[in-house]
């Protein structure tokens, strides 16, 4: 009882610094983690002794606690059908078969191309002469075809691969351009790179923010299969209809929406728009005026002293959202602004806190994809007709809203709904893996030092755009999926990385790795395998607490 006491006393006395506060939320005082800045948290091949003055103590008060914690808003760097049973009535049987036959796949491909990556190595090294003959002869036909296709550009002879793309089935393949040229010794040089490069993997090429991670062209437009194109057909047919019926869009939503699709699937499956057809565009229109009828009556009181807090806050935090090239766009910034400044003054139970921000993201890149072709971290969004920009604008708020209201006790005062989600997440992963629980445990790694922006923020600052938008058709497809999914999708995360928790061996090295896990160029494949795991889960630890689902 006195500990209660002690902490209510705290939160009175210190209520500009409550998470919850619009003025001070704890993290965000901390710059960014730098490598170069830090690079003495880094190990370099010394470990620390095991044993330092500076070692952390548990956080027994939310001071303590914050002095500790690394930035909590760091900005990151940025099958299928077997899916789409999951919102189906199963039994627990079906269930578990259909996820593990994901997982399954997913680890036999990961096997194959290891396989065939160290048989491929062990060739080259056995006979590296052979080798760089082949590689010989291959330049020898290049500049055969050179001679023949001289001066014309577009001759037949040259491979669409090596016109268009410096990436053919994972390798670098030499262009036209980038022929040797001058003495055989310098060509021997050439060979001898050549030879060092194909035996390391290499980069793949930029991912755009809204495609698959395989398939992709040269222009960065994805490539559509028989199998999404039949998928695709089947959500037009849905959609096509007077009346949708919400519930099999729903399963069909589950394993991911096609993007021609997206804006008008997350429109019904958020509630924003009826089933009926007819109803639609009435709804549209009343709501879109309804939202630039909150802008003429509040937006002006934004300077309000009252007020001047809150939107000063959200216009320091726009800056740090992703992708840059997206919301440092002056038109962008000015409507973030008003979206986030509307909902605050409109939800006073929460007002704005940081990490609502970035969830317009999302919906506002996707509702974009309505008006435009192209990708849209190279658009200029202020190209867009006004009338668009303010549909665009309107459709966010009430979507974002929508979302929120499902989550809001995430944001009120000391944000409860966090603090409940993450000693959940603490219980869930000492059940599932144990190992990884007690590790962090030895360490003194406390859940709420890296969990909390994972809910917080809804793993948008762990996850590459792309993936969270794919992740997002599925939380809007299963019931409850941002407010108690979510936490099945955290702990399938956290185990995710269990081999390189398990190696790090000290405070630091496994806090930095938490804050800074390696997920830049993930896409569709590992998202729907993270998916298949945290379904899994979910029916597992079905008799899980009650608190799970809160």
């Amino acid at each position: 009882m006195s500990t209660d006491a002690n902490k209510k006393q705290f939160w009175k006395r210190n209520a500009a610094k409550v998470p919850g506060s619009i003025q001070h939320v704890y993290g965000a005082q901390h710059p960014p983690f730098d490598p170069l800045l830090h690079a003495n948290l880094i190990k370099a091949g010394n470990k620390p002794p095991p044993a330092t003055p500076g070692k952390p103590k548990k956080a027994t008060t939310f001071q303590e606690f914050e002095s500790i914690t690394s930035d909590a808003w760091d900005v990151g760097d940025d099958d299928d059908e077997l899916l789409a049973m999951a919102a189906q009535n199963l039994n627990i049987e079906v269930v578990m078969e259909t996820a593990n036959k994901v997982i399954e796949n997913h680890s036999k491909q990961q096997e194959r191309q290891r396989q065939d990556d160290e048989t491929e190595l062990e060739q080259r090294e056995e006979d590296p002469q052979e080798d760089v003959a082949e590689d010989e002869e291959e330049d020898e036909e290049e500049e055969e075809d050179n001679r023949v296709g001289e001066g014309d550009v577009t001759s037949p002879e040259v491979s669409f691969a090596s016109q268009s793309s410096p990436y053919t089935d994972g390798r670098l393949v030499k262009s036209q351009s980038e022929a040797p040229i001058g003495s055989p010794k310098d060509a021997a040089g050439e060979h001898a790179s050549l030879h060092r490069q194909r035996s390391l993997p290499h980069r793949p090429p930029t991912i755009p923010l809204v495609a698959r991670i395989a398939d992709q062209n040269t222009s960065g437009t994805p490539i559509m299969t028989e199998r999404e194109a039949s998928r695709l057909d089947k959500f037009k047919q849905l959609l096509a209809g007077p009346n949708t019926d919400l519930e099999e869009l729903r399963k069909l939503s589950w394993s991911g929406i096609p993007r021609q699709v997206r804006p008008i699937t997350w429109k019904l499956l958020s509630g924003y728009l009826p089933a009926n057809a007819e109803r639609r565009e009435s709804v549209l229109q009343r709501k879109r005026q309804e939202y630039f009828g909150f802008i003429q009556q509040y937006y002006d009181s934004r300077n309000d002293e009252h007020h001047q807090d809150t939107y000063r806050q959200i216009q320091i935090d726009i800056p740090r959202m992703s992708p840059e090239s997206l919301v440092l766009q002056p038109k962008v910034t000015e409507i973030f602004e008003r979206i986030l400044f509307i909902w605050a003054i409109r939800h006073p139970a929460s007002g704005y806190v940081q990490g609502i921000n970035d969830l317009v993201t999302p919906f506002f890149v996707v509702y974009v994809f309505e008006y435009i072709e192209e990708e849209v971290e190279n658009f200029d969004v202020s190209s867009l007709q006004e009338e668009a920009l303010r549909n665009i604008e309107a459709d966010s708020f009430w979507c974002m809203s929508k979302l929120l209201d499902g989550i809001q006790d995430n944001y009120t005062f000391a944000q409860p709904g966090i603090q409940r989600k993450v000693k959940a997440l603490e219980e869930l992963v000492s059940r599932i893996d144990e190992s990884v629980h007690r590790h962090m445990q030895q360490y003194e790694v406390e859940y709420l030092q890296f969990a909390f922006r994972w809910m917080n923020n809804l793993l948008m600052r762990e996850l590459p755009l792309r993936c969270t938008i794919r992740l997002w058709d599925t939380y809007q497809a299963e019931p409850e999926g941002f407010s108690h999914f979510h936490l099945y999708v955290c702990a399938a995360f956290l185990v995710r990385w269990r081999k390189e928790i398990l190696e790090e061996r000290d405070f630091q090295g496994q806090m930095i790795l938490l804050q800074n896990l390696p997920t830049m160029h993930w896409g569709n494949e590992e998202v729907s395998v993270l998916l298949a795991e945290a379904y899994r889960l979910k029916f597992a630890f079905a008799d899980a607490p009650n608190h799970y689902k809160r």
